[in-house]
């Protein structure tokens, strides 16, 4: 992504948009974030289960789940003036991982959604963007459902990088995601600056 200028005011401000893709396990609550924290009327691309479906789509723990998303999700968010964040949910089974590589092109980082009765689904997100070296939080989307575990327990439970951020949410809340991002994006940051600074040194 990039800065767009304008001077319809009569000054120059730039506003800079950053990608962030939103990813995780099939019905772990991706679409549903980006539809809570999009001030536009977010893209979906979602299909309803269909039979055919139900040999390679594990709907355990999420049994009311009546569609899945087949390509992605798409919402913006300003975060402040100046900063806005262009979000693109991933698809969560393994058929539509092919997708994964070009939604990852030019992403500032990752949130991988996390739901602790199907921990193990999210494992494949964050091996895809520990692999690729692209920053992530995990957040755990807290179902009413689901026992709850602390920040240090899931990220132990998913052996994620020292310092990789594990925070708590509640994917259907407009401001619980909004943290999340503002997380991602402060984590990011601090990332590739220690990159940059690496290649200097």
């Amino acid at each position: 992504m990039g800065s767009e200028r304008s001077d319809a005011d009569g000054g120059d401000t730039t506003a800079m948009a950053l990608k962030i893709l939103v990813a995780g396990g099939f019905g772990v609550g991706k679409t549903t974030l980006v539809g809570a924290v999009s001030e536009i009327r977010p893209l979906r691309t979602e299909e309803l289960l269909s039979e055919a479906g139900q040999s390679v789509d594990d709907t355990g723990g999420v049994d009311r789940k009546t569609t899945t998303t087949v390509a992605m999700d798409f919402g913006r968010i300003t975060i402040r003036s100046g900063l806005s964040l262009y979000l693109f949910g991933t698809p969560g089974q393994d058929r539509f991982w092919f997708l994964w590589d070009e939604l990852s092109q030019g992403a500032l980082g990752a949130v991988v959604l996390a739901d602790t009765r199907r921990l193990e689904d999210c494992f494949p997100a964050v091996d895809y963007f520990e692999h690729r070296h692209i920053p992530f939080v995990v957040a755990v989307n807290c179902f009413a459902t689901a026992r709850t575990y602390g920040a240090h327990e899931v990220s132990r439970a998913l052996d994620l990088d020292r310092g990789t951020p594990v925070v708590l949410c509640d994917a259907r809340d407009r401001d619980s995601g909004k943290e999340v991002l503002i997380r991602l994006v402060e984590y990011a940051g601090r990332m590739h600056t220690a990159r940059l600074l690496d290649t200097v040194g």
